[in-house]
């Protein structure tokens, strides 16, 4: 195996304001989701395993949806097209 890195390509386009809400949302709350169900896998392992990292990044990315839906749905751009770029980097740490 030679090749150390991948790239996805996630989301590639135009939408409107709606459109790009949606899918901005739905991919933050996939990772919100992945957190939360970490942080249950840990916790049934261990009572006493420590969820403050868990509980932070979830708030962080609640925090960063909602900073995200703001600007897509900014009342002065609602006419306009947003265009979103997303790429997934994947790589082989040694």
């Amino acid at each position: 195996m030679d090749k150390k890195e991948q790239e996805v390509s996630l989301v590639d386009g135009t939408f409107t304001p709606i459109q790009a809400a949606d899918i901005v949302s739905s991919l933050i709350e996939q990772k919100i989701n992945f957190h939360k169900v970490e942080n249950l896998q840990h916790w049934e392992k261990n009572h006493k395993n420590d969820a403050k990292p868990f509980i932070q990044r979830v708030k962080d990315l609640e925090e960063a949806e909602k900073e995200a839906k703001s600007f897509i749905l900014d009342k002065n751009i609602k006419d306009k097209k947003i265009k979103i770029k997303g790429k997934l980097r994947i790589s082989i740490e040694d």
